[in-house]
């Protein structure tokens, strides 16, 4: 299938990928029932989601121990999605496939690299945000009540709702909270948990009555969902499923690093895409939440044994047969427990690493972080992410337009410049004031493109302008043009004009854009005192 290449189950590890994948799907199984419940789409489109990411990207990604399946972040965003498509729900499992299809594009493409570029800022302020957010909507069913929606819902009737609190709820999700936090780490490895508080909630649960719980679970196969498109905001579902796909790719992939790390081995970051993109492809025909690579229930495989693509198919094939016949235990599960499973899981997602620095991060940094997370809390995900790479680009242009200002350079009367040799100096002295010497370093780009009209702008008339580009490795089209209304000038004041050390990458841009049309090819110089010797010899006939 277009090249798409079956991972080798290997038996060599039975032993360690059987433990692994048993690891994984029990810590899985709590997180998946949670994650459907905070998505608006049930318990079961959290466990199909599991299962159908968890196994595709087992068999065809390319990270070897790595466990997949719903996440915080990508619940958030698949939640946003389904609110907005709340009476299409074909149409929201629409978005969760092109998510899919646009993963496997980033791995045909081989962009895995450049996916982890995005600024860490952004990064920092969207993952708080998602933590955030995951704490907030677990407020309401902590304390007994239905959850609304969006995090503004939620935080408007939470006031009058605090006063009707259902006292065995919150006591049941309190307790399911206590034991994710204080559950001893030795013994994690052998129960998770997660599972562990769901069990002890869910039969507290049975002894009280009042306690709201999960109800009637779907049991079986799921039913296929068939792609439709709604034209009216088919903009929309572009942009939600880019963003799902981003950070997919992004979560993935950093737990592909952690996996390399703890497993000495490597991954392979494109066919990772692929694998994940089918997962959600197939989540998405199934009625399943999207998922990436999940950090936890991937070191929870390895600590147990796990190392080959077999844990990964073991851990999806165990949570299938839950679904084929657990539904009614499952039913019994109170939300609040669950809402104290997922309050740890976004304490979790918080970035505490970068708020224990924030007094000492760069200013910029600071501001970034937190447009990013409040735009995320209380306006949307996609917003944020949007606005959170436009304003981390544009103050990587301003910083790299400063230092390319701090390298344009005029040189007219201080023949004893820095940038001039000895020998340089000597000739240039020669001149008599009448030349002057623009000189350009490192990439040149449209940010400073009207610092270098304004430095030559400011240099008095002389009677021969030297472009000095040996150290320029390349330059984009506004700089270029910017250069060529610099020659242009010179020329219509009858300056003569000599050019210095064009690197191939350079002379071709200015080639292709004609910057250099008014340049003939004897004034072209490899070398400055070459070009200063030339300006000794056409003077005198001035």
């Amino acid at each position: 299938m277009f090249g798409i290449k079956v991972n080798r189950l290997s038996i060599e590890n039975l032993r360690g990928d059987i433990f692994g994948g048993v690891t994984a799907a029990v810590i899985a199984l709590p997180l998946a029932l949670a994650f459907g419940v905070a998505s608006g789409m049930g318990p079961i489109a959290g466990l199909y989601g599991a299962i159908c990411v968890g196994l595709f990207a087992a068999l065809f990604g390319g990270t070897n121990a790595q466990i997949s399946g719903p996440t915080g972040p990508m619940t958030i965003v698949a939640a946003s999605v389904f609110t907005q498509f709340a009476g299409q729900p074909t149409v929201a499992f629409t978005v969760v496939m092109m998510a899919g299809a646009f993963q496997i594009m980033f791995g045909y493409l081989r962009i895995g690299r450049y996916i982890n570029l995005m600024p860490y800022p952004v990064i920092s302020g969207f993952m708080t945000g998602i933590g955030c957010i995951l704490i907030i909507l677990q407020l309401e069913p902590l304390i007994g009540h239905v959850a609304p929606p969006t995090v503004v819902n939620v935080l408007t009737a939470l006031p009058s709702d605090v006063q009707s609190v259902n006292g065995y709820a919150a006591g049941v999700g309190l307790l399911s909270l206590a034991i994710c936090i204080w559950w001893p780490k030795r013994l994690t490895r052998i129960v998770p948990s997660p599972l562990v508080a769901l069990i002890v909630c869910t039969i507290a649960a049975l002894f009280i009555t009042n306690v709201p719980l999960l109800g009637a679970v779907p049991s079986g196969l799921p039913s296929m969902q068939i792609p439709q498109f709604d034209f009216g905001q088919l903009s929309f579902m572009l942009v939600s499923a880019a963003v799902l796909a981003a950070l997919g790719s992004i979560d993935s992939l950093l737990t592909s690093l952690v996996a390399d790390n703890m497993s000495r081995s490597f991954h392979d970051s494109d066919k990772e895409l692929i694998g994940q993109g089918i997962g959600n492809l197939v989540a998405g025909f199934a009625g399943g939440l999207p998922g990436a690579g999940a950090t936890v229930r991937t070191l929870g495989n390895l600590k147990a044994g796990g190392r080959t693509p077999l844990s990964g198919v073991l851990h999806a094939i165990i949570l299938l047969l839950i679904v084929l016949g657990l539904g009614p235990a499952v039913s019994l599960i109170p939300h609040a427990a669950l809402a104290g499973i997922l309050l740890k899981v976004g304490i979790d997602v918080i970035d505490w690493r970068f708020i224990k620095r924030w007094h000492r991060a760069p200013g910029t940094d600071l501001v970034l972080m937190l447009v990013v997370l409040v735009l995320t809390v209380f306006v949307d995900i996609i917003t944020a992410v949007g606005v959170g790479i436009v304003m981390a680009s544009l103050v990587f242009v301003k910083d790299m337009a400063d230092v390319q200002i701090q390298s344009i350079k005029t040189i007219v009367d201080d023949v004893d410049h820095e940038l001039l040799t000895t020998d340089e100096a000597a000739a240039f002295r020669k001149l008599g004031g009448r030349a002057a010497i623009l000189h350009l370093s490192g990439a040149m780009s449209f940010g400073a493109a009207n610092e270098m009209m304004r430095r030559i702008s400011s240099v008095r008339p002389v009677d021969v302008l030297i472009v000095d580009l040996t150290d320029v490795p390349s330059i984009d089209g506004s700089a270029a043009l910017t250069l060529e209304e610099i020659i242009q000038r010179a020329v219509d004041v009858d300056q003569e004009i000599l050019v210095v050390g064009m690197q191939f990458g350079v002379a071709r841009v200015l080639g292709r854009l004609g910057a250099l049309d008014g340049v003939r090819e004897a004034t072209r110089f490899s070398t400055r005192i070459d070009a200063i010797m030339a300006a000794l010899e056409s003077l005198p006939d001035r």
